[in-house]
Protein backbone atom coordinates (compact mmCIF):
# COMPACT_ATOMS: atom_id res chain seq x y z
CA UNK A 1 0.00 0.00 0.00
CA UNK A 2 1.73 3.27 -0.85
CA UNK A 3 0.91 6.56 0.41
CA UNK A 4 1.05 9.98 -1.31
CA UNK A 5 3.96 11.98 -1.13
CA UNK A 6 3.31 15.20 0.84
CA UNK A 7 3.55 18.17 -2.01
CA UNK A 8 6.91 20.84 -1.55
CA UNK A 9 6.37 24.45 -0.07
CA UNK A 10 4.87 26.84 -2.90
CA UNK A 11 7.75 28.42 -1.97
CA UNK A 12 10.51 26.13 -2.28
CA UNK A 13 11.70 26.13 -5.60
CA UNK A 14 13.19 22.72 -6.70
CA UNK A 15 17.17 22.15 -7.30
CA UNK A 16 18.68 20.92 -10.39
CA UNK A 17 19.67 17.50 -8.24
CA UNK A 18 15.93 17.30 -6.81
CA UNK A 19 14.48 17.84 -10.28
CA UNK A 20 16.34 14.87 -11.98
CA UNK A 21 17.33 13.13 -9.36
CA UNK A 22 15.76 9.19 -10.34
CA UNK A 23 12.79 7.98 -8.24
CA UNK A 24 15.13 4.74 -7.71
CA UNK A 25 17.05 7.32 -5.60
CA UNK A 26 14.37 8.41 -3.37
CA UNK A 27 13.09 5.15 -3.08
CA UNK A 28 16.46 3.58 -1.92
CA UNK A 29 16.85 7.09 0.36
CA UNK A 30 13.84 6.08 2.37
CA UNK A 31 14.48 2.71 3.72
CA UNK A 32 14.14 -0.28 0.94
CA UNK A 33 13.24 -3.79 2.88
CA UNK A 34 13.10 -6.91 2.28
CA UNK A 35 9.14 -7.17 2.37
CA UNK A 36 9.69 -3.60 -0.57
CA UNK A 37 11.88 -6.59 -2.37
CA UNK A 38 9.60 -9.71 -2.45
CA UNK A 39 5.89 -7.02 -3.37
CA UNK A 40 8.78 -5.80 -6.92
CA UNK A 41 9.38 -9.35 -7.52
CA UNK A 42 5.62 -10.22 -7.44
CA UNK A 43 4.70 -7.33 -9.43
CA UNK A 44 7.61 -7.36 -12.08
CA UNK A 45 6.62 -11.00 -13.18
CA UNK A 46 3.48 -10.02 -13.17
CA UNK A 47 4.34 -7.27 -15.90
CA UNK A 48 6.53 -9.59 -17.56
CA UNK A 49 4.20 -11.49 -18.21
CA UNK A 50 1.98 -9.16 -19.81
CA UNK A 51 4.60 -7.79 -21.57
CA UNK A 52 5.65 -11.21 -23.74
CA UNK A 53 2.79 -11.41 -25.83
CA UNK A 54 2.53 -7.36 -26.35
CA UNK A 55 5.99 -6.73 -27.27
CA UNK A 56 6.20 -9.33 -30.13
CA UNK A 57 2.95 -8.62 -31.27
CA UNK A 58 3.78 -4.61 -31.19
CA UNK A 59 7.63 -5.25 -32.89
CA UNK A 60 5.41 -7.75 -35.29
CA UNK A 61 3.08 -5.06 -36.38
CA UNK A 62 4.96 -2.24 -36.94
CA UNK A 63 7.12 -4.15 -39.74
CA UNK A 64 10.20 -5.88 -37.77
CA UNK A 65 10.71 -8.59 -36.24
CA UNK A 66 9.55 -9.96 -32.61
CA UNK A 67 12.56 -10.30 -31.09
CA UNK A 68 13.43 -6.64 -31.19
CA UNK A 69 10.31 -5.63 -29.35
CA UNK A 70 11.47 -8.07 -26.53
CA UNK A 71 15.27 -6.44 -26.72
CA UNK A 72 13.08 -2.93 -25.97
CA UNK A 73 11.57 -4.30 -23.48
CA UNK A 74 14.71 -5.65 -22.09
CA UNK A 75 17.06 -2.58 -22.09
CA UNK A 76 14.87 0.00 -23.15
CA UNK A 77 12.52 -1.08 -19.53
CA UNK A 78 15.53 -1.36 -17.44
CA UNK A 79 16.80 2.10 -18.28
CA UNK A 80 13.44 3.81 -17.99
CA UNK A 81 12.40 2.12 -14.50
CA UNK A 82 16.33 2.70 -13.13
CA UNK A 83 16.58 6.54 -14.10
CA UNK A 84 13.00 7.44 -15.23
CA UNK A 85 10.75 10.15 -12.47
CA UNK A 86 7.99 7.89 -11.98
CA UNK A 87 8.05 5.40 -9.11
CA UNK A 88 6.04 2.93 -11.09
CA UNK A 89 6.81 3.32 -14.73
CA UNK A 90 6.80 0.64 -17.45
CA UNK A 91 9.16 1.31 -20.37
CA UNK A 92 8.62 -0.69 -24.06
CA UNK A 93 7.18 -0.89 -27.07
CA UNK A 94 4.04 0.62 -27.17
CA UNK A 95 1.03 0.45 -29.77
CA UNK A 96 0.67 4.07 -30.35
CA UNK A 97 4.10 3.48 -32.42
CA UNK A 98 3.13 1.01 -34.56
CA UNK A 99 1.88 3.82 -37.33
CA UNK A 100 4.85 5.66 -37.23
CA UNK A 101 7.28 2.98 -36.63
CA UNK A 102 6.04 0.85 -39.28
CA UNK A 103 6.13 3.71 -41.54
CA UNK A 104 9.79 4.45 -40.98
CA UNK A 105 10.93 1.08 -41.87
CA UNK A 106 9.06 1.09 -44.95
CA UNK A 107 10.83 4.58 -46.08
CA UNK A 108 14.59 3.81 -44.64
CA UNK A 109 14.42 0.25 -43.49
CA UNK A 110 15.72 -1.06 -39.80
CA UNK A 111 18.80 1.19 -40.22
CA UNK A 112 16.97 4.42 -40.62
CA UNK A 113 14.42 3.24 -37.78
CA UNK A 114 17.47 2.70 -35.14
CA UNK A 115 19.34 5.99 -35.94
CA UNK A 116 16.22 7.81 -35.91
CA UNK A 117 15.52 6.40 -32.76
CA UNK A 118 18.52 7.27 -31.20
CA UNK A 119 17.99 11.07 -32.37
CA UNK A 120 14.44 10.71 -31.11
CA UNK A 121 16.33 9.81 -27.71
CA UNK A 122 18.48 12.91 -28.12
CA UNK A 123 15.53 15.28 -28.54
CA UNK A 124 14.37 14.01 -25.23
CA UNK A 125 16.99 14.70 -23.11
CA UNK A 126 17.13 18.17 -24.18
CA UNK A 127 13.51 18.76 -24.06
CA UNK A 128 14.01 17.32 -20.16
CA UNK A 129 16.54 19.18 -19.90
CA UNK A 130 15.50 22.54 -21.11
CA UNK A 131 12.45 21.78 -18.72
CA UNK A 132 9.92 21.64 -21.32
CA UNK A 133 8.42 18.38 -20.02
CA UNK A 134 5.38 20.64 -18.16
CA UNK A 135 4.16 22.12 -21.66
CA UNK A 136 3.35 18.48 -22.62
CA UNK A 137 1.14 18.35 -20.14
CA UNK A 138 -0.79 21.06 -21.72
CA UNK A 139 -1.90 19.00 -24.31
CA UNK A 140 -5.94 19.02 -24.84
CA UNK A 141 -7.72 16.49 -23.88
CA UNK A 142 -9.75 16.13 -27.06
CA UNK A 143 -6.39 15.82 -29.11
CA UNK A 144 -5.15 13.02 -26.96
CA UNK A 145 -8.52 10.83 -27.08
CA UNK A 146 -8.53 11.72 -31.17
CA UNK A 147 -5.09 10.68 -31.80
CA UNK A 148 -5.25 7.64 -29.45
CA UNK A 149 -9.08 6.17 -31.38
CA UNK A 150 -6.84 7.43 -34.09
CA UNK A 151 -3.66 5.01 -33.42
CA UNK A 152 -6.46 2.20 -32.18
CA UNK A 153 -8.01 2.42 -36.07
CA UNK A 154 -4.88 1.62 -37.96
CA UNK A 155 -4.12 -0.97 -35.25
CA UNK A 156 -6.95 -2.96 -36.29
CA UNK A 157 -6.25 -2.12 -39.40
CA UNK A 158 -3.13 -3.34 -39.47
CA UNK A 159 -3.93 -6.40 -38.16
CA UNK A 160 -6.78 -7.41 -40.28
CA UNK A 161 -3.99 -9.44 -42.59
CA UNK A 162 -3.07 -12.10 -39.51
CA UNK A 163 -6.85 -12.36 -38.21
CA UNK A 164 -7.71 -13.50 -41.19
CA UNK A 165 -4.74 -15.34 -42.67
CA UNK A 166 -5.21 -13.72 -45.86
CA UNK A 167 -2.09 -13.73 -48.90
CA UNK A 168 -1.32 -10.30 -50.23
CA UNK A 169 0.19 -10.67 -54.06
CA UNK A 170 2.42 -7.98 -53.09
CA UNK A 171 3.75 -5.53 -50.24
CA UNK A 172 0.96 -4.19 -47.73
CA UNK A 173 0.09 -0.55 -48.05
CA UNK A 174 0.45 1.74 -44.92
CA UNK A 175 -2.29 4.25 -46.01
CA UNK A 176 -5.33 3.73 -44.45
CA UNK A 177 -7.78 3.48 -47.89
CA UNK A 178 -5.14 1.49 -49.90
CA UNK A 179 -4.45 -0.80 -47.48
CA UNK A 180 -8.11 -1.65 -47.03
CA UNK A 181 -8.39 -2.01 -50.48
CA UNK A 182 -5.84 -3.83 -51.04
CA UNK A 183 -7.22 -6.26 -47.95
CA UNK A 184 -10.54 -6.38 -49.58
CA UNK A 185 -9.16 -7.53 -52.78
CA UNK A 186 -7.62 -10.58 -50.85
CA UNK A 187 -10.59 -11.50 -48.86
CA UNK A 188 -10.97 -15.10 -51.40
CA UNK A 189 -7.77 -15.89 -49.53
CA UNK A 190 -8.78 -16.01 -45.85
CA UNK A 191 -8.08 -18.65 -44.04
CA UNK A 192 -10.61 -20.47 -41.86
CA UNK A 193 -8.28 -21.89 -39.44
CA UNK A 194 -6.27 -18.23 -38.80
CA UNK A 195 -9.54 -16.69 -38.41
CA UNK A 196 -10.77 -19.43 -35.70
CA UNK A 197 -7.45 -19.33 -33.97
CA UNK A 198 -7.93 -15.33 -33.77
CA UNK A 199 -11.23 -15.84 -32.56
CA UNK A 200 -10.29 -18.51 -29.92
CA UNK A 201 -7.34 -15.78 -28.77
CA UNK A 202 -10.10 -13.16 -28.54
CA UNK A 203 -12.52 -14.93 -26.67
CA UNK A 204 -10.19 -16.60 -24.16
CA UNK A 205 -8.73 -12.64 -23.32
CA UNK A 206 -12.39 -11.31 -22.52
CA UNK A 207 -13.75 -14.59 -20.73
CA UNK A 208 -10.62 -14.58 -18.18
CA UNK A 209 -11.11 -10.71 -17.74
CA UNK A 210 -14.26 -10.99 -16.96
CA UNK A 211 -14.24 -14.14 -14.86
CA UNK A 212 -10.60 -13.94 -13.83
CA UNK A 213 -9.35 -10.08 -13.74
CA UNK A 214 -6.26 -11.13 -11.97
CA UNK A 215 -5.15 -13.76 -14.51
CA UNK A 216 -2.35 -12.79 -17.27
CA UNK A 217 -5.17 -13.40 -19.65
CA UNK A 218 -3.13 -11.97 -22.89
CA UNK A 219 -0.65 -15.07 -22.42
CA UNK A 220 -2.84 -17.49 -21.52
CA UNK A 221 -4.42 -16.96 -24.54
CA UNK A 222 -1.64 -17.31 -26.80
CA UNK A 223 -0.07 -20.34 -25.16
CA UNK A 224 -3.39 -22.18 -25.20
CA UNK A 225 -3.66 -21.32 -29.21
CA UNK A 226 -0.03 -22.21 -29.65
CA UNK A 227 -0.84 -25.60 -28.15
CA UNK A 228 -3.62 -25.75 -30.16
CA UNK A 229 -2.36 -25.41 -33.33
CA UNK A 230 0.86 -27.58 -32.51
CA UNK A 231 -1.60 -30.67 -31.57
CA UNK A 232 -3.91 -30.22 -34.07
CA UNK A 233 -1.32 -29.37 -37.00
CA UNK A 234 -3.29 -26.06 -37.49
CA UNK A 235 -2.57 -24.27 -41.04
CA UNK A 236 -1.59 -21.18 -40.03
CA UNK A 237 1.49 -18.76 -40.06
CA UNK A 238 4.03 -18.68 -36.54
CA UNK A 239 6.38 -17.15 -35.74
CA UNK A 240 9.06 -19.54 -36.83
CA UNK A 241 7.62 -20.10 -40.04
CA UNK A 242 7.83 -16.04 -40.72
CA UNK A 243 10.40 -15.16 -38.69
CA UNK A 244 12.29 -18.10 -38.21
CA UNK A 245 12.23 -18.15 -33.92
CA UNK A 246 13.56 -15.66 -31.66
CA UNK A 247 17.55 -15.46 -30.55
CA UNK A 248 18.24 -16.90 -26.89
CA UNK A 249 20.58 -13.78 -26.37
CA UNK A 250 20.73 -10.14 -26.27
CA UNK A 251 22.98 -9.35 -29.41
CA UNK A 252 26.46 -7.12 -28.59
CA UNK A 253 25.82 -3.64 -28.95
CA UNK A 254 26.69 -1.71 -32.47
CA UNK A 255 25.95 1.15 -34.29
CA UNK A 256 23.19 1.58 -37.04
CA UNK A 257 25.01 3.23 -40.20
CA UNK A 258 25.12 6.80 -40.17
CA UNK A 259 25.51 9.52 -42.74
CA UNK A 260 24.77 12.84 -43.14
CA UNK A 261 22.17 12.21 -46.23
CA UNK A 262 20.70 9.33 -43.21
CA UNK A 263 20.08 11.77 -40.44
CA UNK A 264 18.53 14.09 -42.76
CA UNK A 265 16.11 11.55 -44.52
CA UNK A 266 14.50 10.27 -40.88
CA UNK A 267 14.79 13.90 -39.09
CA UNK A 268 11.15 13.92 -39.34
CA UNK A 269 10.41 10.94 -38.22
CA UNK A 270 13.02 11.34 -35.41
CA UNK A 271 10.87 14.40 -34.48
CA UNK A 272 7.79 12.76 -34.45
CA UNK A 273 9.27 9.69 -32.38
CA UNK A 274 10.27 12.15 -30.11
CA UNK A 275 6.91 14.04 -29.79
CA UNK A 276 5.01 10.95 -29.21
CA UNK A 277 7.31 9.40 -26.71
CA UNK A 278 6.95 12.50 -24.74
CA UNK A 279 3.08 12.33 -24.68
CA UNK A 280 3.02 8.67 -24.30
CA UNK A 281 5.17 8.50 -21.15
CA UNK A 282 4.12 11.62 -19.28
CA UNK A 283 0.44 10.36 -19.57
CA UNK A 284 1.53 6.96 -18.65
CA UNK A 285 3.31 8.18 -15.59
CA UNK A 286 -0.22 10.77 -15.05
CA UNK A 287 -1.87 7.82 -14.99
CA UNK A 288 0.07 6.24 -12.23
CA UNK A 289 -0.21 9.23 -10.34
CA UNK A 290 -4.15 9.27 -10.24
CA UNK A 291 -3.70 5.92 -8.85
CA UNK A 292 -1.08 6.02 -6.26
CA UNK A 293 -1.18 9.14 -5.22
CA UNK A 294 2.44 10.17 -5.71
CA UNK A 295 3.97 12.44 -8.01
CA UNK A 296 5.99 12.00 -10.83
CA UNK A 297 9.47 14.31 -12.26
CA UNK A 298 8.37 14.83 -15.67
CA UNK A 299 11.48 16.17 -16.74
CA UNK A 300 13.89 13.28 -15.18
CA UNK A 301 11.23 10.90 -16.88
CA UNK A 302 11.90 12.68 -19.86
CA UNK A 303 15.85 12.75 -19.69
CA UNK A 304 15.48 8.18 -18.57
CA UNK A 305 13.03 8.10 -21.66
CA UNK A 306 15.91 9.78 -23.98
CA UNK A 307 18.94 7.56 -22.69
CA UNK A 308 16.58 4.53 -23.04
CA UNK A 309 15.78 5.51 -26.40
CA UNK A 310 19.63 5.93 -27.42
CA UNK A 311 20.90 2.72 -25.99
CA UNK A 312 18.19 0.57 -26.76
CA UNK A 313 18.79 0.87 -30.80
CA UNK A 314 22.30 -0.04 -29.52
CA UNK A 315 21.08 -3.73 -29.00
CA UNK A 316 18.43 -4.23 -31.73
CA UNK A 317 15.49 -2.00 -30.22
CA UNK A 318 12.67 0.04 -31.18
CA UNK A 319 11.04 3.30 -29.80
CA UNK A 320 10.78 2.86 -26.04
CA UNK A 321 7.81 4.64 -24.20
CA UNK A 322 5.98 4.62 -21.19
CA UNK A 323 3.27 2.54 -21.53
CA UNK A 324 0.12 3.00 -19.82
CA UNK A 325 -1.20 -0.66 -19.57
CA UNK A 326 1.70 -2.57 -18.19
CA UNK A 327 2.58 0.32 -15.75
CA UNK A 328 -0.98 0.34 -14.75
CA UNK A 329 -0.87 -3.19 -13.96
CA UNK A 330 2.67 -2.74 -12.01
CA UNK A 331 0.43 -1.01 -9.99
CA UNK A 332 -2.79 -2.99 -9.67
CA UNK A 333 0.35 -5.86 -8.50
CA UNK A 334 1.67 -4.14 -5.57
CA UNK A 335 4.54 -2.54 -7.09
CA UNK A 336 6.83 -0.81 -4.36
CA UNK A 337 9.42 1.37 -6.34
CA UNK A 338 11.31 1.40 -10.10
CA UNK A 339 12.97 -2.04 -8.85
CA UNK A 340 9.58 -3.63 -10.28
CA UNK A 341 10.29 -2.35 -13.09
CA UNK A 342 14.28 -3.19 -13.46
CA UNK A 343 12.88 -6.76 -12.27
CA UNK A 344 10.59 -7.32 -14.97
CA UNK A 345 13.27 -6.48 -17.96
CA UNK A 346 15.21 -9.03 -15.76
CA UNK A 347 11.98 -11.30 -15.89
CA UNK A 348 12.06 -10.83 -20.05
CA UNK A 349 15.77 -11.68 -20.26
CA UNK A 350 15.27 -14.81 -18.60
CA UNK A 351 12.29 -15.81 -20.67
CA UNK A 352 14.38 -15.47 -24.04
CA UNK A 353 17.23 -17.47 -22.31
CA UNK A 354 14.73 -20.18 -21.12
CA UNK A 355 12.48 -20.15 -23.48
CA UNK A 356 12.88 -18.49 -26.23
CA UNK A 357 12.69 -21.86 -28.72
CA UNK A 358 9.10 -21.92 -27.77
CA UNK A 359 8.35 -18.43 -29.03
CA UNK A 360 8.56 -20.25 -32.78
CA UNK A 361 5.61 -21.78 -32.23
CA UNK A 362 3.44 -18.59 -30.80
CA UNK A 363 0.66 -18.13 -34.22
CA UNK A 364 0.18 -14.90 -35.45
CA UNK A 365 -3.22 -15.06 -35.84
CA UNK A 366 -2.81 -15.09 -32.41
CA UNK A 367 -0.81 -12.21 -31.91
CA UNK A 368 -3.36 -9.98 -34.32
CA UNK A 369 -5.74 -11.09 -31.57
CA UNK A 370 -3.69 -9.78 -28.90
CA UNK A 371 -3.36 -6.43 -30.76
CA UNK A 372 -6.91 -6.44 -31.42
CA UNK A 373 -7.63 -6.52 -27.72
CA UNK A 374 -4.75 -3.98 -27.10
CA UNK A 375 -6.83 -1.72 -29.94
CA UNK A 376 -10.48 -2.13 -28.47
CA UNK A 377 -9.09 -1.28 -25.14
CA UNK A 378 -6.93 1.54 -26.40
CA UNK A 379 -9.81 3.67 -28.45
CA UNK A 380 -11.64 5.12 -25.57
CA UNK A 381 -14.97 4.80 -26.96
CA UNK A 382 -17.12 6.46 -23.93
CA UNK A 383 -14.60 9.22 -24.19
CA UNK A 384 -15.05 10.22 -27.58
CA UNK A 385 -18.84 10.01 -27.48
CA UNK A 386 -18.98 12.27 -24.15
CA UNK A 387 -16.76 14.78 -26.27
CA UNK A 388 -18.66 14.67 -29.33
CA UNK A 389 -21.95 16.06 -26.90
CA UNK A 390 -19.98 17.78 -24.86
CA UNK A 391 -19.67 21.18 -27.07
CA UNK A 392 -18.49 22.11 -30.87
CA UNK A 393 -15.29 22.85 -29.90
CA UNK A 394 -14.40 20.02 -28.32
CA UNK A 395 -15.81 17.81 -30.84
CA UNK A 396 -13.84 19.73 -33.92
CA UNK A 397 -10.96 19.31 -32.01
CA UNK A 398 -11.29 15.65 -31.40
CA UNK A 399 -12.79 14.93 -35.01
CA UNK A 400 -9.49 16.99 -36.81
CA UNK A 401 -7.45 15.21 -34.94
CA UNK A 402 -8.84 11.70 -35.22
CA UNK A 403 -9.66 12.11 -39.03
CA UNK A 404 -6.07 13.48 -39.84
CA UNK A 405 -4.63 10.76 -37.27
CA UNK A 406 -6.11 8.00 -39.68
CA UNK A 407 -5.94 9.50 -43.46
CA UNK A 408 -2.70 11.42 -43.43
CA UNK A 409 -0.25 11.51 -40.24
CA UNK A 410 -0.04 11.02 -36.57
CA UNK A 411 2.25 14.42 -35.89
CA UNK A 412 -0.09 16.17 -38.46
CA UNK A 413 -2.78 15.20 -36.25
CA UNK A 414 -1.36 16.25 -33.02
CA UNK A 415 -0.17 19.32 -34.51
CA UNK A 416 -3.72 20.43 -36.04
CA UNK A 417 -5.44 19.58 -33.01
CA UNK A 418 -3.25 21.45 -30.33
CA UNK A 419 -3.75 24.11 -32.41
CA UNK A 420 -7.07 23.79 -32.79
CA UNK A 421 -7.66 23.59 -29.55
CA UNK A 422 -5.37 26.42 -28.41
CA UNK A 423 -7.34 29.02 -30.87
CA UNK A 424 -10.24 27.57 -29.29
CA UNK A 425 -9.18 28.13 -25.84
CA UNK A 426 -8.12 31.93 -26.83
CA UNK A 427 -11.51 32.81 -27.99
CA UNK A 428 -13.08 31.42 -24.62
CA UNK A 429 -11.06 33.80 -22.82
CA UNK A 430 -11.28 36.83 -25.02
CA UNK A 431 -15.15 36.30 -24.27
CA UNK A 432 -14.71 35.62 -20.73
CA UNK A 433 -12.64 39.15 -20.46
CA UNK A 434 -15.08 41.92 -19.98
CA UNK A 435 -14.94 45.83 -19.36
CA UNK A 436 -17.82 47.28 -17.38
CA UNK A 437 -18.63 50.92 -16.32
CA UNK A 438 -20.08 52.23 -12.93
CA UNK A 439 -20.99 49.38 -10.53
CA UNK A 440 -22.42 49.86 -7.66
CA UNK A 441 -20.41 50.04 -4.16
CA UNK A 442 -20.99 48.45 -0.74
CA UNK A 443 -19.17 49.62 2.67
CA UNK A 444 -15.82 48.01 2.96
CA UNK A 445 -17.29 46.02 5.66
CA UNK A 446 -19.87 44.43 3.89
CA UNK A 447 -17.17 42.83 0.86
CA UNK A 448 -18.50 39.92 -1.08
CA UNK A 449 -16.02 37.16 -0.22
CA UNK A 450 -17.41 35.14 -2.88
CA UNK A 451 -16.21 38.02 -5.06
CA UNK A 452 -12.30 37.55 -3.87
CA UNK A 453 -12.83 40.83 -1.82
CA UNK A 454 -13.12 43.24 -4.58
CA UNK A 455 -15.54 45.43 -4.13
CA UNK A 456 -18.04 46.94 -6.88
CA UNK A 457 -18.12 50.73 -7.30
CA UNK A 458 -20.37 53.19 -5.49
CA UNK A 459 -22.48 55.16 -7.65
CA UNK A 460 -22.88 57.69 -4.82
CA UNK A 461 -18.90 57.98 -4.88
CA UNK A 462 -18.58 58.05 -8.64
CA UNK A 463 -21.33 60.74 -8.87
CA UNK A 464 -19.09 63.26 -10.44
CA UNK A 465 -19.27 63.84 -13.95
CA UNK A 466 -16.23 64.83 -14.42
CA UNK A 467 -15.02 61.29 -13.14
CA UNK A 468 -15.30 57.77 -15.36
CA UNK A 469 -14.89 54.85 -14.12
CA UNK A 470 -13.86 51.38 -16.16
CA UNK A 471 -13.39 47.76 -14.50
CA UNK A 472 -11.68 45.08 -16.44
CA UNK A 473 -12.59 41.53 -15.59
CA UNK A 474 -10.64 38.58 -16.93
CA UNK A 475 -7.36 37.73 -18.86
CA UNK A 476 -6.52 40.92 -20.57
CA UNK A 477 -4.51 39.56 -23.44
CA UNK A 478 -3.68 39.99 -27.37
CA UNK A 479 -7.63 38.12 -27.71
CA UNK A 480 -9.39 40.62 -25.86
CA UNK A 481 -7.57 43.23 -26.22
CA UNK A 482 -8.78 44.44 -30.04
CA UNK A 483 -12.17 44.60 -28.34
CA UNK A 484 -12.02 46.07 -25.00
CA UNK A 485 -9.69 49.02 -26.66
CA UNK A 486 -13.10 49.75 -28.98
CA UNK A 487 -15.01 50.11 -25.73
CA UNK A 488 -12.36 52.30 -23.98
CA UNK A 489 -12.17 54.33 -27.07
CA UNK A 490 -16.17 55.22 -27.44
CA UNK A 491 -16.05 57.31 -24.21
CA UNK A 492 -19.01 59.89 -25.11
CA UNK A 493 -17.92 62.53 -22.74
CA UNK A 494 -14.39 64.43 -21.65
CA UNK A 495 -14.00 63.44 -18.15
CA UNK A 496 -11.11 65.31 -16.24
CA UNK A 497 -10.76 61.97 -14.59
CA UNK A 498 -10.25 58.33 -15.67
CA UNK A 499 -10.22 55.72 -13.35
CA UNK A 500 -9.25 52.23 -14.43
CA UNK A 501 -9.65 49.29 -12.26
CA UNK A 502 -7.18 46.24 -12.82
CA UNK A 503 -8.13 44.65 -9.48
CA UNK A 504 -9.79 41.54 -11.66
CA UNK A 505 -6.68 41.39 -14.06
CA UNK A 506 -4.84 38.30 -13.12
CA UNK A 507 -2.54 38.56 -16.49
CA UNK A 508 -1.82 40.95 -18.68
CA UNK A 509 0.68 40.96 -21.81
CA UNK A 510 2.15 43.23 -24.42
CA UNK A 511 -0.72 43.71 -26.66
CA UNK A 512 -2.82 44.70 -23.84
CA UNK A 513 -0.28 46.81 -22.35
CA UNK A 514 0.20 48.67 -26.01
CA UNK A 515 -3.35 48.98 -26.06
CA UNK A 516 -3.34 50.85 -22.52
CA UNK A 517 -0.80 52.96 -23.90
CA UNK A 518 -2.82 53.92 -27.05
CA UNK A 519 -5.61 55.13 -24.23
CA UNK A 520 -2.81 57.01 -22.10
CA UNK A 521 -1.61 58.82 -24.80
CA UNK A 522 -5.24 59.63 -26.29
CA UNK A 523 -6.45 61.23 -22.52
CA UNK A 524 -3.21 63.00 -22.02
CA UNK A 525 -3.78 64.67 -25.53
CA UNK A 526 -7.35 65.55 -24.36
CA UNK A 527 -6.37 67.00 -20.99
CA UNK A 528 -7.92 63.80 -18.77
CA UNK A 529 -5.80 62.44 -15.65
CA UNK A 530 -5.60 58.27 -16.12
CA UNK A 531 -5.59 56.78 -12.85
CA UNK A 532 -4.84 52.80 -12.66
CA UNK A 533 -5.90 51.21 -9.69
CA UNK A 534 -5.72 47.29 -8.09
CA UNK A 535 -2.58 46.71 -10.47
CA UNK A 536 -0.76 43.62 -8.86
CA UNK A 537 2.82 43.92 -9.40
CA UNK A 538 3.51 41.68 -12.46
CA UNK A 539 0.54 43.56 -13.99
CA UNK A 540 2.68 47.13 -13.28
CA UNK A 541 5.72 45.63 -14.26
CA UNK A 542 4.35 45.13 -18.07
CA UNK A 543 2.91 48.55 -17.88
CA UNK A 544 6.25 50.14 -17.00
CA UNK A 545 8.42 48.30 -19.23
CA UNK A 546 5.98 49.90 -21.84
CA UNK A 547 6.58 53.24 -20.88
CA UNK A 548 2.90 53.72 -19.01
CA UNK A 549 4.48 55.55 -15.92
CA UNK A 550 4.05 58.95 -14.36
CA UNK A 551 2.96 61.62 -14.48
CA UNK A 552 1.30 60.03 -17.88
CA UNK A 553 -0.48 57.95 -15.23
CA UNK A 554 -0.88 57.82 -11.53
CA UNK A 555 -1.22 54.24 -9.39
CA UNK A 556 -3.50 54.13 -6.63
CA UNK A 557 -4.46 50.75 -4.85
CA UNK A 558 -8.03 50.80 -4.95
CA UNK A 559 -10.69 52.80 -7.05
CA UNK A 560 -11.74 54.30 -3.29
CA UNK A 561 -8.72 55.53 -2.72
CA UNK A 562 -8.41 56.92 -6.42
CA UNK A 563 -11.30 58.61 -5.64
CA UNK A 564 -10.40 60.15 -2.49
CA UNK A 565 -7.32 61.30 -3.33
CA UNK A 566 -8.58 64.71 -4.69
CA UNK A 567 -5.40 66.65 -4.63
CA UNK A 568 -3.87 63.59 -6.55
CA UNK A 569 -6.83 63.89 -9.64
CA UNK A 570 -6.55 67.78 -9.04
CA UNK A 571 -2.39 67.65 -9.78
CA UNK A 572 -3.05 65.48 -12.58
CA UNK A 573 -5.57 67.77 -14.50
CA UNK A 574 -3.87 70.71 -13.60
CA UNK A 575 -1.52 70.84 -16.23
CA UNK A 576 -3.99 70.16 -18.81
CA UNK A 577 -6.58 72.30 -17.42
CA UNK A 578 -3.47 75.23 -18.00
Amino acid sequence: MTTPERPSPASHKPSFAELFMPKLVTILREGYGLRDLRADMVAGLTVAIVAIPLSMAIAIASGTTPDRGLFTAIIGGFLVSALGGSRFQIGGPAGAFIVLVAACVARNGIDGLLLATMMAGLFLLVIGWLRLGTYIKFIPYPVTVGFTAGIAVIIFASQIRDLLGLSLSGHEPGPLVPKLLALGDALPSASPAAIAVAVFTIAVIAGLKRWRPHWPGMLIAVGLAAVVVAVVALPVETIGTRFGGIPRTLPLPALPAISLAKIQAVLPDAFAFALLGAIESLLSAIVADGMTGRRHRSNCELVAQGVANIVAPLFGGICVTGTVARTATNVRAGARGPIAGMLHSVFLLLFMLVAAPLASYIPLAALAGVLTVVAWNMAEKHAFATLLRSSWGDAAVLLATFLLTIFRDLTEGILVGFGLGTLLFLNRMAQATTVDSHIPLVPEDRADDANGGRRPYDAALASDPDIVIYRISGAFFFGAASSIGAVLDRIADRPKTFILDFAAVPFLDSTAANTIDGLARKLERSGTALILTGVTPPVRHVLRAHGIIAPRVQYQPTVEAALGSRQAISAAAAPAAS
